[in-house]
């Protein structure tokens, strides 16, 4: 029987993906310790999750006024530490959990992030998971010694290649490249391991890679382009897709159009997983979730919203009065989340909408309050969006941390076991056995 993945959606810093939940009362504030994070995996593997997956930016959210003050003040996601270092430390801490991290394409190195994704892929025995993004915003260029931001589509296109670098090296050593046999004084075998020799417009890269294969191959490939030619990136590449659809009907057409296009790539589309973000609101009656979504109504504030804006779509909020309209070549010229751009065009109505449009239309800063109830009635949700193929899972985004997967764990994943819909118990040891997912052989790439 078909069952759901479930995501933990994490973040190495203060908050978590909703800004407003440090100011939570029931939110830990010890937040720069490993136990923080190390009780977030022990949650989430109690649960059977298949992995927790850590977002990351490379700059805080300082595009709004071209000052960082109002970040820090009021807690917008302001402290953003390595998701990787935080990552081994979950690891040690749970054995069955995969472990996603997000490294960007546009300002790390292919080589760099083949390395270090592989080798967090053996110290976990095959959990690992890259998330690929290829960063968004001008705050993120400059920390990384860059002018300005790299245009939309060409940062696809460097990303491209810096996949098939990554790949590349991954591929390079063959299963049984390792011998370490000490009485013939023989480590390996020469021959099956290949220098790679990549030649790109972008990028180039020669090896030969340093890092041998792991349980799982190689880690699992994560992305969540929503624009178009983010969609055509994940098509080409994703084994597991982060999605942000709004309704079961509109999730059913995007995930069958997004299946088609897996396939146009010449891929099965049942080998690529699409997960869409949900904020369950849960407790153990309907009534004691209602009160909570009461509360958290109450929790975000105008200024995190203006601040998130203008960090994802790279275009500072405060040159603007709040009902006053962009104009074309303002909308034209946002390089950052397009497909948030877009959506609140949609959403609104207007070709042109105002800051205050924007706000409302995008919902940033604010959880979506479509997923409140006891066990039966948030699992009847999750099973309406599964069952009717508007997705193969969810990306279970907290109001508050730990409190919102502890939450999760106890009152829906029993209900969703009890109808089939999601795992009793791990049945492999790796993410891709979690996933569903082939190992890749080494040296498949070789020709």
């Amino acid at each position: 029987m078909r069952q759901m993945a479930l995501v933990g959606f994490l973040q190495a810093q203060n908050c978590t993906n909703l800004a407003s939940s440090w100011r939570h009362p029931e939110s830990r504030t010890d937040f720069l310790s490993a136990d923080y994070y190390q009780e977030i995996g022990r949650v989430l593997e109690r649960g059977k999750f298949d992995l927790g997956f850590f977002d990351d930016r490379l700059s805080m959210p300082d595009r709004f006024g071209s000052d960082h003050h109002h970040t820090i003040e009021h807690g917008i996601r302001c402290v953003k530490m390595d998701p990787v270092v935080v990552l081994t430390m979950m690891a040690a801490a749970t054995s069955r959990l995969g472990l996603g991290s997000t490294a960007s394409t546009t300002y790390f190195e292919p080589f760099h992030v083949a390395r270090v994704m592989q080798t967090l892929d053996l110290m976990s025995n095959g959990r690992a998971a890259w998330n690929i993004v290829t960063s968004l915003n001008d705050g993120e260029a400059a920390n990384m010694g860059h002018a300005e931001m790299m245009a939309h589509d060409a940062r696809y296109d460097r990303a491209d290649e810096f996949v098939e670098v990554v790949l590349g090296h991954w591929d390079s050593w063959a299963d049984d490249a390792l011998i370490v046999d000490k009485a013939s004084g023989r480590f390996g075998d020469g021959s099956k391991v290949r220098r790679l020799d990549y030649q790109g417009k972008f990028l180039h890269s020669r090896g030969p890679f340093t890092v041998p294969r792991s349980p799982q191959g190689q880690p699992v490939l994560i992305q969540a382009g929503s624009s178009g030619r983010g969609k055509k990136f994940s098509a080409r590449w994703a084994e597991l897709v982060f999605v942000a659809y709004h309704d079961v009907a509109s999730g059913q057409k995007e995930y069958a159009e997004f299946k088609a296009m897996v396939a146009a790539e010449g891929r099965d589309p049942e080998s690529v997983k699409a997960a869409t973000i949900a904020y369950p609101i849960t407790a153990a009656t309907q009534m004691e979730a209602e009160d909570k979504a009461a509360a958290l109504a109450k929790l975000p504030l105008e200024i995190d919203a203006l601040s998130l804006l203008s960090e994802a779509l790279n275009f500072d909020f405060a040159s603007k009065g709040m009902d006053e309209p962009f104009s074309d070549d303002e909308m034209a010229g946002i390089q950052g989340l397009q497909a948030m751009r877009d959506r609140v065009v949609q959403r609104t109505g207007k070709k042109n909408p105002t800051v205050r449009d924007f706000i409302v239309g995008s919902g940033r800063g604010r959880p979506r309050m479509d997923m409140v109830g006891g066990p039966k009635q948030v699992a009847d949700k999750l099973e309406e969006w599964f069952v009717g193929r508007a997705c193969d899972g969810f990306v279970i985004s907290a109001t508050h941390v730990p409190g919102t997967y502890a939450e999760f764990v106890d009152h829906v994943v029993p209900e969703l076991q009890k109808r089939g819909l999601h795992r009793k118990d791990y049945t492999g040891t790796t993410l891709r056995d979690h996933l569903g997912l082939q190992k890749p052989s080494g040296g498949q790439r070789w020709g």
